[in-house]
């Protein structure tokens, strides 16, 4: 049976190269009026930035090997690169709320003043290239964790470079010096609720948890009510890849033999109804000892 292998994911090559290049520029851009300027936190930020074209790099190059054809060692191929770099992005995230929460912490004790108009202007540059590359990215973000992973990357960028302009009108025309890491406080928050979703669902994913758009209970209740199926056994149902859902069942029927065409409408039911791309269903007859090893086993 034919399937769909890339079910409903899209083709994402242009979006990785406009977002690595546009990316590249910034950080080139950054850090040189950054030195321009003497301003440290300029400098930092392109370093920042440049961590971010390294979880593209990284996503993209999953996104790539996902699709190369398996091998006698790998019989599934690539596909778990996907989950790996989603979850490699959501270390990444976490690392760099955690740097962000440190800055802002020593600014809040220690309050320093935006160093002029270039910093504004460069951050107000940096929402619009990081907001443009979250752009790229964002309806596959909803259907696949690698693709999420790079959204929030840029999405958090944006936010922080945001957060940069703002902080730094207010201490111009006001003077608020505590404004600067109380809006970095209140981005990492935001950000952090994201990140810990991406992290939670990839460390699933890496263990072979059920996704959460699967009903195993509906599933179940599907293969039970097929003509001839008496009980099914060693249903099991995982993640191939980010946007790839396999499943295995072994099903018993009470005839000795079935039209062949029943393999075929189980698969397409499961791939229409419930979004599994790779289904295996090996099937056993009621009639006569079950000699089957995982049955004896009771696996449900």
């Amino acid at each position: 049976m034919s399937h769909d292998h890339n079910h409903g994911t899209g083709n994402y090559n242009r979006s990785f190269a406009i977002g690595v290049v546009l990316n590249i520029v910034f950080v080139v851009i950054e850090a040189s009026y950054g030195i321009f300027a003497d301003s440290l936190a300029l400098i930092a930020d392109a370093g920042h930035n440049l961590s971010d074209v390294v979880s593209l790099l990284l996503a993209w190059s999953a996104s790539v090997l996902a699709k190369k054809a398996a091998t006698e060692k790998r019989t599934y191929g690539f596909r778990k690169a996907t989950v790996m770099a989603s979850l490699a992005s959501a270390i990444l995230l976490l690392v760099a709320l955690g740097g962000i929460t440190w800055e802002a912490v020593g600014r809040f004790f220690n309050p320093k003043p935006v160093e002029g108009m270039t910093v504004i202007v460069v951050a107000t540059i940096g929402v619009v290239i990081n907001t443009l590359t979250a752009l790229l990215f964002v309806k596959g973000q909803k259907r696949d964790l690698n693709i999420r992973g790079a959204f929030l990357h840029m999405a958090a960028d944006a936010a922080v470079s945001l957060g940069v302009v703002v902080a730094g009108i207010f201490i111009i025309f006001k003077g608020w010096l505590w404004i600067d890491p109380v809006v970095s406080f209140m981005i990492v928050a935001v950000v952090l609720v994201g990140t810990w979703g991406l992290l939670r669902d990839s460390i699933n994913y890496a263990m072979d948890a059920v996704p959460d758009s699967i009903d195993i209970p509906a599933i179940r209740n599907y293969l039970m009510s097929i003509d001839h199926v008496n009980r099914i056994h060693d249903l099991h149902v995982w993640p191939l890849s980010t946007t790839e859902i396999a499943l295995t069942v072994h099903v018993v029927i009470d005839k000795d033999s079935l039209d062949n065409k029943f393999l075929r409408n189980v698969q397409q039911h499961l791939h229409d109804h419930f979004g599994v791309v790779h289904s295996t269903i090996q099937v056993e007859t009621s009639k006569g000892e079950n000699d089957c090893m995982l049955d004896s086993q009771k696996c449900v």
